[in-house]
């Protein structure tokens, strides 16, 4: 098992859809100061359910959804989706491939799913 994309949307410096694919073997994420690479870890740690806004760096939930900026507006929602390569069967599921989506919305609401079917939290 090993992870196989990484797509985010409105999430913290990521307003539009940005697809990161990873191969099987070494991948590393590397760039400048400011260039969003702790987003990306804060990203695959809140897909996989962080509550706390302190270890993603925020004060508030709301924090996680991409503020605007002077020629950007904000965005209404934060989502991130993460594929995991299943083919060793190592999730007891079926499925090669399992995504798992997380959804934040302004208003508080949030939405898990699997495989795009919705879940709850646990």
């Amino acid at each position: 098992m090993y992870l196989k994309s990484l797509e985010i949307q409105g999430f913290k410096s990521f307003p539009d859809r940005t697809l990161l694919q990873f191969g099987s073997d070494c991948t590393a994420i590397v760039g400048p100061n400011g260039s969003g690479k702790s987003n990306i870890s804060d990203a695959i740690s809140w897909v996989l359910g962080e509550q706390s806004t302190r270890a993603l760096r925020g004060a508030k939930m709301e924090d996680v959804i991409f503020g605007g900026t002077a020629k950007r507006r904000q965005t209404g929602y934060a989502q991130v989706s993460l594929v995991l390569d299943n083919s060793d069967h190592r999730l007891p599921r079926e499925e090669n491939e399992i995504m798992v989506t997380r959804r934040y919305y302004r208003s508080g609401e949030s939405e898990y799913y699997i495989n795009r079917d919705a879940v709850r939290l646990k």
